[in-house]
């Protein structure tokens, strides 16, 4: 029940109105018992800073941030954690007493299922196929890990050459190389975790896959293959890892532990992230 007591969340976006944070967080505050509702709100490029002035003005005590606001929004911020700026994007903004202040939560939310596998990472070479905003939370996050190397494939040699200059000011600094889409077959067989951080294989081209099943094939037995897309569950490129038993995980996993680190900055409780991910479950189901 909204009250004249509750504080307000929310999601910025343009559009956001698919957005399915308003989902797991409502969700994940109903289960808490916290005053608090969270809310899509749609904002023009052209209104970022209006809406984040009358945001402060009216007290939101914290918002998402997605497309095409993950980059704009950081010169507007009084403060930018070290990971947003390594990973060159806020999805998370919250306020004190010096302002609006910004981070970035997707590699915590990559890393979430990672860290709870039984392995030493610093034996666990990453190939990370794409070199775009995504690549770059996923490289962040596995520096963070302590993976020995991180490759990045790439088909432009210009933005893959430019993906690799900008981690030379970065307050991160992983062991990154860059690589064309042709030196897959050499490198597959020796990755111990590839990550598809491309939107290849996602809804409504589910047939499509980033590796061909040849590629595939060449991954050694231990390999963990990461899929950040979420519909479908599971894209192409898992059932065929899935099917040569490899150890699996998509996007809908990150999706929930971004959101959860989030939901603990804002209201500085411990999330119930079972609950977030049944309600993601279900609205994917509901939505076909």
């Amino acid at each position: 029940m909204i009250k004249g007591t509750t504080q307000l969340l929310g999601v910025i976006g343009h559009p956001v109105k698919h957005s399915m944070s308003p989902v797991m967080h409502n969700a994940a505050i109903a289960n808490l018992g916290l005053d608090y509702v969270y809310l899509p709100f749609p904002i023009a490029p052209d209104q970022l800073k209006t809406a984040i002035d009358g945001f402060a003005a009216v007290g939101v005590q914290g918002f998402s941030i997605t497309i095409p606001h993950k980059q704009t929004i950081m010169p507007l911020l009084a403060g930018v954690s070290d990971v947003a700026q390594a990973i060159g994007a806020v999805n998370t903004v919250w306020r004190n007493d010096r302002g609006w202040c910004g981070t970035n939560t997707d590699a915590l939310g990559f890393m979430a299922p990672l860290k709870a596998m039984d392995q030493d990472w610093r034996q666990v070479p990453a190939l990370v196929l794409g070199n775009g905003g995504a690549a770059r939370a996923v490289v962040a996050a596995c520096h963070q890990l302590g993976c020995p190397e991180i490759w990045v494939v790439g088909r432009s040699p210009e933005k893959l050459a430019a993906f690799a200059d900008s981690w030379d000011a970065s307050p991160l600094q992983p062991n990154l190389s860059v690589h064309g889409w042709d030196s897959l077959d050499q490198l597959l067989p020796q990755v111990g975790l590839v990550v598809n951080s491309t939107p290849v294989g996602m809804a409504p081209n589910v047939d499509a896959s980033p590796l061909s099943p040849s590629q595939i094939d060449h991954l050694p037995p231990q390999a963990i293959a990461y899929d950040l897309i979420y519909t479908p569950r599971p894209t192409v490129f898992l059932q065929r890892a899935k099917a040569l038993g490899l150890e699996t995980i998509d996007g809908l996993e990150m999706l929930v532990q971004q959101g959860a680190a989030a939901l603990e900055i804002w209201t500085q409780q411990t999330p119930p992230v079972d609950v977030m991910r049944q309600a993601l479950e279900h609205e994917l189901q509901q939505r076909g």
